[in-house]
């Protein structure tokens, strides 16, 4: 004989009792899977923007270059103008870095722009940094030198 308080077996307890809100038993599966999907991609996704910065600073050169001057460089080749820097430290309450006033641009300007700057390979910003650099030197000392 049992008795009206004794505590509900396993069997006996309501399987909707365990849901989440809104969760029916028959889809209560196939939610626990797309759970577990998510995360593995929201984790996924935290993993590899952890990572893109420094492998594409290591592939434009950072080592032997900083992250202003890679900044710079790329600025430079964007626009073909050599006298663009990137400002550092950027100011809080700036506009924002963008192609306004900045006519240089090569590009041929359409519903999808195609740029006329060559695809940078692999710590080709160094080369091309080096050779500014030399070109500028050369200048001043033709400059210096009548």
């Amino acid at each position: 004989m049992t008795s009206p308080s004794a505590p509900a077996s396993a069997e006996d307890k309501d399987p909707a009792a365990d849901l989440e809100p809104g969760t029916t038993p028959y889809y209560a599966r196939m939610h626990k899977w797309i759970k577990r999907a998510v995360l593995v991609c929201l984790v996924a996704l935290v993993i590899e923007g952890a990572f893109t910065l420094p492998f594409m600073a290591v592939y434009y050169g950072y080592p032997t270059l900083s992250l202003t001057q890679i900044c710079s460089e790329l600025l430079k080749i964007r626009y073909s103008n050599d006298t663009l820097e990137c400002k550092y430290p950027y100011p809080p309450f700036g506009p924002p870095e963008g192609a306004e006033g900045k006519a240089t641009a090569q590009d041929v300007w359409g519903i999808q722009p195609i740029p006329k700057y060559h695809r940078l390979g692999f710590r080709e910003l160094v080369k091309i940094h080096n050779d500014r650099l030399a070109r500028q030197a050369a200048q001043q000392q033709a400059a210096s030198h009548p």
